[in-house]
């Protein structure tokens, strides 16, 4: 029997090798943020949290108890298909003719997903491979970006704060780009900068998407969240917008059932169908109890989305004025969950974004999404969410005036 200095395999320690999608992901920007405001909380602070996009309110009664009574049924419990129920997915497209005028095939050109950041993720998979690009807003929300990269795509992000310059950029892009960008990833009302647009502009998306033949995934999450008297448009309702591209919207935000997961994909049949292939190897639908109260949302609480919009309007009134009078320079947003502040002098200069959010919160106990984890875009900026009631955001803008020494807030 040969004999050897060396440790057998058996000594040598294990060594897991993660994927190489996995290693090209970068640390996850709002990990400092979370481990401080979880040790704060567990330590007795009172902590204002203004940093995730959570609703605080429940669905309404009638969608919780349609939830009820439907768990108590013996045969709803198995597998259900990953497509979604028929009768839910028939609701999404009435929902899209009364709202939009879009007509929609339930069989075809809709899906159900487990969230909409589940499906958007997931057509990634369908659609990019190795060497594809796609385009997206910048500041882009993180999903936008590393579900491409999960996908083994390219990414390419380009400004979003002016709509027709964003357009120029994508033409640009498509013009000098070889091989040239296979999708166009569109987010409005925008997270996290809140910049809306109106029905022309998909209009031109259309336009450009055919001349240049990339496809388009629009995500429509907060198409139930607006103020003031506006309306976000749906990419669908654009003549063609069907022909090259989805839409996914979500339940998470207008009907607060963020933990339901509950979204949906719309539009091209083809796109659906590739989306439907990969869902099929992952999972086995969702739980048809949460489907059918689904179903009595989207069918019977359109006055309580409404009202829940009136919610979030007076909150952003609240912050908005609390933070002008503070020498915020802060744009009131027509539609979303947030405020995207820009951090005021002298701290802009001063310090990073991140060193100021975490200011805020060890010495404010108030917490901010800093922008710096939306991409270098995002730097200089803080995004505040409007999840917390009136009286709340009074007393942040009041722990905020505190921590940085400024005067002026009213008691």
């Amino acid at each position: 029997m040969l004999e050897s200095n060396s440790k057998s395999s058996e000594d040598r320690p294990f060594q897991v090798q993660l994927a190489s999608r996995v290693m090209r992901l970068p640390p996850y920007m709002f990990g400092r943020i979370n481990n401080s405001l979880y040790q704060m909380r567990r330590a007795g602070d009172d902590v204002i949290d203004l940093g995730m996009g959570n609703p605080s309110e429940p669905p309404a009664d009638i969608v919780i108890d349609k939830l009820a009574e439907a768990a108590k049924n013996p045969t709803i419990h198995g597998y259900s298909k990953s497509n979604g129920i028929a009768n839910l997915r028939r609701e999404v497209a009435s929902k899209y003719w009364h709202r939009y005028g879009v007509r929609l095939d339930p069989e075809n050109e809709l899906m159900v997903c487990l969230g909409s950041k589940e499906g958007f993720s997931h057509m990634c998979l369908a659609l990019m491979g190795p060497g594809d690009t796609a385009i997206t807003p910048a500041p882009y929300f993180p999903v936008h970006m590393y579900a491409v990269a999960l996908a083994s795509g390219n990414v390419i992000a380009l400004e979003v704060q002016n709509s027709e310059k964003f357009l120029s950029d994508i033409a640009y892009t498509c013009e000098t780009l070889y091989p040239r960008p296979k999708l166009l990833i569109l987010n409005y009302p925008h997270n996290p900068s809140t910049v809306t647009v109106e029905s022309e502009f998909y209009d031109e998306v259309v336009k450009l998407a055919k001349r240049y033949g990339f496809m388009v995934i629009s995500d429509f999450a907060y198409a139930d969240v607006a103020f003031d008297g506006y309306r976000p448009p749906s990419f669908l309702a654009a003549k063609g917008a069907s022909d090259v591209g989805v839409e996914f919207t979500t339940m998470s935000k207008g009907y607060n059932m963020a933990g339901w997961r509950v979204g949906f994909c719309a539009g091209n049949a083809e796109m659906v169908r590739g989306l439907g292939v990969i869902k099929g190897y992952y999972d086995y639908g969702m739980f048809q109890a949460i489907q059918v109260a689904a179903i009595v949302a989207l069918r019977d609480t359109e006055e309580a989305v409404e009202s829940q919009s009136a919610i979030y309007q007076g909150r952003r009134d609240v912050l908005v004025d609390g933070l002008r009078r503070l020498g915020w320079a802060v744009d009131s947003p027509k539609a979303g969950m947030f405020l995207w502040a820009k951090i005021p002098e002298p701290w802009r200069s001063r310090c990073s974004t991140m060193d100021f959010a975490m200011k805020l919160l060890q010495e404010g106990h108030v917490a901010a999404s800093p922008g710096s984890g939306f991409g270098t875009a995002g730097e200089g900026f803080l995004r505040m969410s409007l999840v917390e009631n009136e009286n709340r955001l009074r007393q942040a803008v009041r722990q905020i005036a505190r921590c940085l020494g400024e005067e002026g807030v009213s008691p």
